[in-house]
């Protein structure tokens, strides 16, 4: 059987960037392959009770996460650049990876836009930011947000959010092995070790 994790995400979700650069840095060292989930963390916060992010309404938590960020960052030898909005609105990008899941060029796209928001400081609401990245990694930009901004499109992103609330998902990054979930990118590693472990 295939060794493969899913990833559920949230372009907004701050550990969630330094997790997708790492994890197909990993995943291709042991021949893993990332399944790309994005889902929309909001939507699972608001039935939390809570209509912001929790690094937003606990400020002593958000300024810890803000300098751990950084601490993470510069280990990892990873850029990072306090955005000066947050969370940005990341339903653009995330219409386009849902809709565009197993493209070649997935993986690059994610990440790009993941350092449009925590490094470069970019609107990833914006279609034109979305737009150049995607015309940088030679895709038909006009085509996929035409795709991206469709009743189609929005419904099944929010069909995918709907599987991330029946998997139990309550936080991004979120890595599923089957039905074994490792939550928060500091257990990539345990997540990249049991996929090994459950596929020999």
């Amino acid at each position: 059987m295939a060794k493969t994790i899913q990833v559920w995400f949230d372009f907004a979700s701050t550990y969630s960037y330094p997790a997708a650069l790492r994890a197909t840095q990993l995943a291709t060292a042991n021949h893993i392959s990332l399944h790309w989930r994005p889902f929309m963390l909001g939507v699972i916060l608001k039935q939390q009770g809570w209509n912001d992010s929790p690094f937003n309404l606990y400020p002593p938590k958000g300024r810890y996460m803000w300098r751990d960020m950084e601490r993470l960052c510069a280990a990892q030898g990873i850029p990072f650049h306090k955005p000066t909005q947050f969370p940005r609105n990341g339903l653009l990008a995330g219409r386009i990876a849902c809709l565009k899941q197993t493209a070649p060029w997935i993986t690059a796209f994610i990440q790009a836009v993941c350092r449009a928001n925590f490094v470069h400081d970019q609107d990833i609401a914006d279609t034109t930011v979305i737009g150049e990245i995607l015309h940088q990694l030679n895709v038909d930009s006009e085509g996929v947000i035409a795709h991206a901004l469709s009743e189609e499109s929005k419904q099944k992103f929010r069909d995918q959010t709907g599987q991330a609330v029946e998997l139990g998902i309550f936080g991004s990054p979120t890595f599923m092995i089957g039905d074994e979930m490792f939550w928060g990118g500091d257990r990539l590693a345990e997540a990249i070790d049991f996929a090994m472990r459950r596929y020999p």
